[in-house]
């Protein structure tokens, strides 16, 4: 496995600025950029890059200049949102990413599912979460069947068509936000369509991470290392479903963490080995997002963790038996 970094941490940077500062960090050997949508795209130039494969080859050998390889290009966006106009510009996004992966030989385009409304007449995305009253359980069937299969069916084979494989991040918010989401559309979609494993997504849900891992397996192509703090007194007082902003730290029911500050480094080692066991050998891609720490520092602490974490060389076979 491989230590890695999604970039869009240092969006204030330009990529000069950027390979720059990457020099504080040299036990990161792989980088995910941003291309779009969420993640913005402060250092790759998708369109500038599309127009030119000479950019392009460049772009990418200044990033193996450094001793780095390319683990992902990002677009987290909607493509099904509700509004026409959102969904095609977010569509198209995605769209030209997979084509720029191509040309940088990057396998893995990183997105989400994203989230449509509850029927033909919305302009709002609708997360559904319960089965009842009985008019949730009819609009997440129409969801499914009216707009979120048939557009990953159609984007799996556009991705397949130019060798790629898209990762999507199971996110709350979004159709696909568990491991029964993200195999349910995997199955309906094809092979192309596989998940961007983050753990603490899954960790405030309630769910276990290595066996998470073992339901999806061969479906994970992509993995983002980042923590999440539970606070046992707001979620004993108000569960996990939480719709306070972010930024009223002291009063959610839990909180995004750099690695290591919100799950020990034991729990950590069990995500390396569940993988392992799973056959994923790629990737582990640190996304901060810890408003507690400064940049630096709480990349640095992230770092150190993982570093002590990774199973870096192969396996071997059990010479005991």
């Amino acid at each position: 496995m491989k230590l890695g970094l999604l970039t869009a941490v240092f969006g204030q940077l330009n990529f000069d600025q950027l390979l720059e500062e990457l020099k504080k960090y040299p036990q990161l050997q792989a980088l995910e950029f941003g291309t779009g949508n969420f993640p913005g795209d402060s250092h790759v130039g998708l369109d500038d890059l599309l127009a030119s494969p000479q950019r392009a080859k460049d772009f990418r050998r200044r990033v193996e200049d450094t001793g780095r390889i390319i683990s992902a290009l990002s677009c987290h966006g909607n493509p099904i949102h509700p509004d026409p106009a959102v969904a095609a510009r977010e569509d198209k996004i995605i769209r030209k990413t997979i084509q720029l992966a191509q040309l940088l030989e990057v396998p893995v385009v990183n997105t989400f599912s994203g989230c449509p409304g509850a029927g033909p007449q919305d302009k709002i995305p609708n997360w559904i979460t319960t089965p009842w009253p009985p008019e949730y359980s009819d609009a997440l069937d129409w969801q499914w069947n009216e707009r979120v299969i048939p557009y990953w069916k159609e984007t799996a084979t556009f991705a397949a068509d130019h060798g790629i494989r898209v990762a999507l991040e199971a996110h709350p918010g979004f159709v696909v936000y568990n491991p029964e989401t993200a195999l349910r559309l995997r199955e309906a979609a094809g092979k192309s369509i596989g998940v961007n494993f983050d753990p603490s997504h899954f960790w405030w849900q309630g769910i276990d991470i290595p066996t998470a891992i073992a339901d999806l397996g061969e479906a994970i192509f992509h993995f983002h290392a980042k923590d999440v703090f539970i606070s046992p007194n707001n979620r004993a007082k108000n569960g996990v479903l939480d719709t306070k902003s972010y930024r009223h730290m002291p009063q959610r029911s839990w909180l995004f963490r750099s690695v290591g500050w919100g799950h020990g480094e034991l729990e950590w080692k069990s995500i390396a080995s569940a993988l392992r066991l799973a056959g994923y050998d790629y990737v582990l891609s640190i996304e901060h997002e810890d408003a507690l720490a400064s940049i630096h520092e709480g990349l640095s602490s992230a770092i150190n963790m993982l570093t002590r974490v990774l199973l870096t060389e192969p396996q071997v076979e059990p010479w005991w038996t």
